[in-house]
């Protein structure tokens, strides 16, 4: 299967409700449709996370922030335009997203991916993919494909076939908090 069918066929079995296992632009992410509940609800019960633990929703596009939350603030633009690394920020305000996915206090943790297949999933979605570390909860995180346990792989949907020989270890991104006034608190360096 070639790299444009395999996002084809990952993005019909998004569409579908479907849990795929997917390289991210950090590293291998479980993942679904942010807006299909019934799909989120799974991710959580594979990971056995508590669902009052949000996780990250990616974007392929900054312009689309908007889509997903109340109020983009300017200081935004700018952290994403100038991150050398992955960067995770959390906006308040979510909105247009499954509720499973908000935070209790109303935030949403978003990423603007650069990665070739994942943006490109993300762009004929239509719609904002979750990410969530390969692993069971409080496990760590894979940093490459054969890291992955067996657990998290036999429950998957679909498994992309494309960059499992990545060899080079991946971190997660950088994750902040955007408060008031332009200013950020660091959640995960």
């Amino acid at each position: 299967m070639t790299l444009e069918e395999e996002i084809k066929h990952s993005v019909q079995l998004l569409q579908e409700g479907k849990i795929i296992l997917y390289p991210t632009d950090t590293i291998w992410g479980i993942g679904c449709d942010a807006t299909n509940t019934k799909a989120v609800q799974r991710i959580y019960k594979l990971k056995q996370r508590d669902d009052s633990k949000s996780m990250i929703i990616l974007l392929n596009d900054a312009e689309k922030l908007a889509d997903y939350v109340d109020e983009v603030p300017p200081v935004a633009y700018d952290l994403i335009a100038n991150s050398k690394s992955p960067l995770t920020i959390i906006y308040r305000g979510a909105k247009n997203i499954s509720k499973k996915l908000i935070a209790q206090d109303g935030s949403v943790a978003i990423r603007i991916v650069k990665g070739r297949f994942t943006a490109a999933v993300i762009a004929q979605l239509g719609k904002p993919i979750v990410s969530t570390s390969a692993n069971i909860s409080g496990q760590p995180p894979a940093a490459t494909f054969d890291q992955i346990s067996p657990a998290i792989k036999d429950n998957m949907d679909y498994i992309v076939e494309h960059f499992r020989d990545r060899t080079r270890s991946m971190k997660p991104s950088t994750i902040i908090r955007l408060e008031e006034k332009g200013r950020f608190t660091v959640i995960r360096p």
